[in-house]
């Protein structure tokens, strides 16, 4: 996914949109509603008592009584830095439509800040320090650069489980996510190519769909339990170092077969767990093999073209507009996550970045944690560190060039600030999520099954089809991969590392596991489609047939309309 945003300031109808958003938040912040009335305290006092914030909101009728039970309800609080209830009801509430207008877009900002920090910062760091720990290119593969691919998924997974306190938020999204890609997806592919007698190689099919049915199961029987502790929590995180250690084996034993073979072995390695193919388009080594035709290897060429051409556009009027009216999204990211790439190096950016990033961390810190003395003092201290450290910054570093010295202790700065980034904002998006679920009288669970879902994985359907399209054999065997391992990452890594959080904070006590049972749904239609695809690819001789494309998307918009069916009561079925 990260790899299809090319830049903070690549869509111009974004940037446009951005100083409209910034005077709304700016009104936001500093906007008072009206004192509620005496007989709207008194009817409001009778809804106190009810279970949740979207249960009160739907016993009252005009959005003043809405706005005074927001504002007097601890529950209708926002868990990110806006309070889009209170947005919604209090300033929108006589103009609704223009409200979700407002909301809507700004929805549509965020997940482009969630991508694009995940684009632009997240992964080249974690590129860079693949390569200053020399790790392989299979190692680096189901790591570093999958925790690229996968960080928006990871950490919107961990904010709902840690921080808005909605489980079951993050289990629908990311189940949501990796059932579009591995059935709507992979179904989409076959469907286009399914004419031209592609097939793919059967062992890394096998092995990837297999680990994601064991991991499936796993998951199943722990949301069937119902609870889980810290121990099984990390045994269920294990199932992804089984994996990697298994790819490691196999790709030792890889080494002996012909030349020819390790060539084309190499390309799969480089596009496990979804590792974008433009990001090794470039590269010298011939990881294209040498037995393709030369009508393939015209088409690879051609496709190499047109994708190294489109960032060679020259800069115009209007682009230039659109950049200074974007800097309020660009800015306050680059000036605090420190980048040392030879392209973006920026000595004045640098320091800048080394100083403020110890008092965003704070604010961070801060923002979970009350305490106003308390708060002051780590604010004071961070600011003093953040000082010493430009300073440092200052005199070791030049204008020329980055850092030659120190260029691990740069990139781990450049990760940890990108992965702060990376939090911030997937808190918001969840934020702003949750409070959508309230204003339509929609669960946030199904949000997170659609919403969320199709949000994080439209660059997984974008470039998986491309690569498929345009590769041939090898593009296609690259795109399944990337639509088989990398939902397996999301998995066991999205939902293993939230669940060890929650279990570690109830020990030596066990986390209650949120209760929905739509989840046991997800899961069974989920391995309906895995298991149709590992009967029927064998049996097609590993073409991508259209037969296998068709059952696949039958089987995601039959569980897609049951699911919404259910939702907006055209089905009543009883569970």
């Amino acid at each position: 996914m990260a790899s299809l945003f090319s830049s903070p300031l690549s869509s111009p109808s974004l940037s446009l949109l951005t100083n409209f958003f910034f005077i709304f938040l700016i009104y936001l912040h500093f906007a008072s509603p009206n004192p509620p009335h005496s007989e709207s305290i008194k009817s409001l006092n009778s809804l106190a008592g009810s279970d949740s914030c979207s249960e009160g909101l739907a016993a009252l009728d005009d959005h003043r009584s809405k706005c005074s039970y927001i504002i007097s309800q601890s529950k209708c609080t926002s868990q990110g830095y806006i309070n889009y209830l209170k947005f919604f009801f209090c300033i929108f509430g006589q103009s609704p439509l223009l409200g979700h207008l407002v909301l809507s877009v700004w929805l549509f900002v965020l997940f482009y800040l969630l991508g694009d920090t995940a684009a632009s910062y997240f992964c080249p760091s974690l590129d860079k320090l693949s390569k200053v720990l020399k790790l392989s290119p299979t190692m680096a593969g189901v790591t570093l650069l999958s925790l690229g691919n996968g960080a928006p998924d990871l950490f919107s997974s961990v904010v709902s489980f840690t921080r808005s306190n909605n489980g079951d938020f993050g289990l629908n999204s990311v189940l949501g996510g990796v059932f579009f890609v591995s059935s709507f997806v992979v179904g989409t592919i076959c469907l286009l190519i399914g004419s031209r007698d592609v097939s793919i190689d059967k062992y890394s099919f096998i092995r990837d769909v297999v680990f994601l049915l064991v991991a499936l199961c796993c998951l199943g029987l722990i949301v069937f339990i119902g609870r889980i502790n810290i121990w099984v929590a990390l045994c269920y995180l294990s199932i992804y170092l089984l994996y990697v250690g298994f790819l490691s084996v196999s790709h030792f034993f890889d080494r002996k077969k012909p030349i020819s073979d390790q060539i084309l072995r190499t390309r799969e390695d480089l596009a496990e767990m979804g590792v974008p193919l433009l990001e090794y388009i470039g590269e010298e080594k011939p990881v294209w093999p040498q037995r393709v035709s030369q009508e393939s290897r015209t088409q690879e060429q051609e496709f190499k073209i047109v994708v190294l051409d489109l960032p060679k556009e020259q800069p115009s009027c209007f682009s230039v507009l659109v950049t200074i009216v974007g800097l309020p999204l660009y800015l306050p990211r680059r000036l605090t996550i420190p980048i040392v790439c030879e392209e973006k190096w920026s000595r004045p950016c640098a320091v800048v970045s080394t100083a403020i990033a110890p008092v965003l961390l704070t604010e961070l810190y801060c923002s979970h944690y009350n305490g106003t003395k308390r708060n002051l003092i780590l604010y004071t201290i961070s600011g003093l560190i953040g000082l010493l450290f430009g300073i440092l910054a200052f005199l070791t570093t030049e204008n020329s060039r980055p850092p030659k010295k120190f260029s691990l202790v740069w990139l781990l700065g450049g990760f940890t600030m990108s992965v702060t980034w990376t939090y911030i904002i997937a808190q918001e998006l969840i934020s702003l999520l949750i409070s959508l679920g309230n204003i339509f009288g929609i669960s946030p669970s199904v949000l997170g099954l659609t919403v969320l879902a199709w949000g994080n994985s439209l660059g997984d359907l974008i470039a998986n089809v491309t690569v498929a399209v345009h590769g041939g054999n090898d593009g296609a065997q690259i795109a399944l991969s990337g639509c088989y391992a990398g939902p397996l990452f999301n998995t066991v890594i999205g939902l293993g590392v939230p669940l060890v959080i929650s279990s570690l904070a109830e020990y030596p006590g066990v986390y209650i596991i949120p209760s929905d049972n739509s989840l046991l749904e997800t899961l069974g239609f989920l391995m309906v489609g895995l298991l149709w695809a590992l009967v029927i690819m064998p049996k097609k001789k590993m073409r991508l047939d259209r037969l296998v494309g068709g059952g696949l998307l039958a089987i995601y918009l039959c569980f897609l309309f049951l699911r919404l069916a259910r939702v907006f009561g055209v089905l009543n079925i009883d569970r």
